[in-house]
């Protein structure tokens, strides 16, 4: 599509095809060392939250799999995952309502793919749980070795689907890692690097191992899967998000307490913290398609804030990190930022749980481009183009305000660009020595509802 905005802005298009509501949701896979919340509340409580998101994710498999505090992964554990899922079906009914939805889809529709907005049945969520790797490390990878739950992932990357699968890894991520092996054991090696190029992995840390010897990396099959597949598969090890998270949840922990614990059926299975709150959250917030980022480009700053690809602790292998300076400061500068609107989101979404009426996000429309995936233009040199996101809306008929600024770590940025921020409209005026650079801004769109939402949309401005 190609529009004239002004005389020096020569493009305006799409960056790949428009993510609407009610097109399809990104997939995710969840491995997870849920535990008893008087033994471990943290993957538990992430568990919760995630139900709450369930419309917005499709949730390809949860799977029981090894952590820092079990090798082996005591089978009895996977109650407190059966618990969050009855939980949800408890309050689904009042969550469907928050996207006026009537009815499930049959069976068979509700295992192919599912549109965002579209809540699933428990029975589906049911069908999902699957068993994995009970013992942590490398040394287990190997032909003895094969689970119901890596099974499930070499069948779900096998589907058509043309959409990328997210591994979320809240505990050790050695399932995965048998499932790599497995086809790489079975298929050329052109078909091995097909079935990489399909998935995408976020790590919480490195929990391959039990946590008395979180230090030995060479034990844990993460540092396999990234140093034997480094250019196929597209890692994200994770050591800031979580710990923000941790932090600021456990120093705010009373709007927790009055805002999710007790209300509904996911907030009565939400167990108070020990050490940290919701550590593993950060995996699938990064996934969110709230219009903040593409997570195929992890330094494009989410919720989860943002990467970059470096060195790991193992001072071996390659990843995107963010594990040592100056990454770590920007990524946590952001995490901080981002943290009230994603708690005040996960409050509403618990109070639709509970009650079945609560507030919901505006919709962020810039340059009359609806949808959630970044808005692509380009402008000369010397030049200036007006971004204008008064056609944003609100499904509550709340009043809007608007916020723009840029991502400056994003891209490309040269010194000397200007955003002029009037309301709902910006104009960013680029330098004539700006030749070839490409600039992150953010709109973010706020409701006065109770509380207060936000929604968010990136538009990337090139120079020719």
């Amino acid at each position: 599509m190609r529009l004239i905005l002004v005389p020096a802005l020569l493009v305006l298009c799409l960056c790949g095809a428009v993510r609407a509501f009610g097109e399809l949701k990104p997939r995710v896979i969840i491995l997870t060392d849920i535990a008893p919340g008087n033994i471990e509340p943290d993957d538990m409580e992430s568990m919760v939250r995630l139900m709450s998101y369930a419309d917005q994710l499709e949730i390809e498999a949860l799977i029981t799999t090894i952590g820092w505090n079990c090798d082996p992964y005591p089978t009895e554990w996977a109650d407190s995952l059966y618990r969050v899922i009855d939980a949800y079906g408890q309050d689904v009914p009042n969550l469907m309502k928050r996207s006026k939805q009537k009815r499930f889809m049959s069976p068979k529709k509700e295992q192919g793919k599912q549109k965002i907005g579209y809540w699933p049945s428990p029975e589906y969520l049911l069908s999902r749980v699957a068993m994995g790797s009970q013992h942590a490390g490398i040394g287990r990878i190997g032909k003895d070795n094969d689970t119901q739950g890596s099974n499930l992932i070499i069948r779900l990357v096998d589907e058509p689907d043309p959409r990328p699968i997210w591994v979320c890894c809240w505990g050790g991520g050695n399932t995965l890692a048998q499932a790599i092996w497995r086809v790489k054991q079975e298929r050329t090696p052109m078909q091995l690097r097909q079935f990489l190029n399909r998935l995408r992995v976020y790590t919480i840390t490195d929990q391959d191992m039990v946590y008395a010897m979180r230090m030995n990396r060479a034990y844990s099959s993460h540092q396999w899967m990234r140093g034997e597949f480094a250019g196929d598969l597209l890692f994200v090890w994770d050591e800031s998000a979580w710990l923000t998270q941790c932090e600021l949840g456990s120093k705010g922990w009373q709007q927790y307490a009055e805002h999710v614990q007790g209300h509904g059926g996911l907030g009565r299975a939400y167990p108070t913290y020990k050490w940290g709150v919701e550590g593993d959250t950060p995996s699938f917030l990064n996934v969110l398609p709230n219009g903040l980022h593409d997570p195929d480009h992890p330094e494009q700053t989410g919720w989860a804030g943002c990467f970059s690809r470096d060195i790991c602790p193992d001072s071996l292998t390659t990843a995107w990190t963010n594990w040592q300076q100056p990454q770590k400061n920007i990524s946590r500068s952001y995490e901080e930022y981002f943290y009230p609107a994603v708690i005040n989101d996960f409050t509403a979404r618990i109070a639709w749980a509970e009650k079945g009426s609560g507030n919901r996000n505006p919709i962020a429309t810039v340059n009359g481009i609806k949808g959630l995936e970044p808005i692509g233009i380009t402008v000369r040199p010397d030049g200036s183009v007006t971004l204008d996101a008064s056609r944003s809306s609100d499904p509550d008929g709340d009043v809007l305000s608007f916020r723009w600024w840029i991502q400056k770590d994003a891209g490309t940025y040269p010194d000397g660009v200007t955003l002029d921020c009037q309301g709902p409209r910006a104009t960013v005026s680029v330098p004539v020595e700006s030749e070839h650079a490409e600039i992150h801004i953010i709109c973010e769109v706020e409701d006065n509802g109770t509380p207060r939402l936000t929604s968010y949309r990136r538009i990337i401005v090139s120079t020719l």
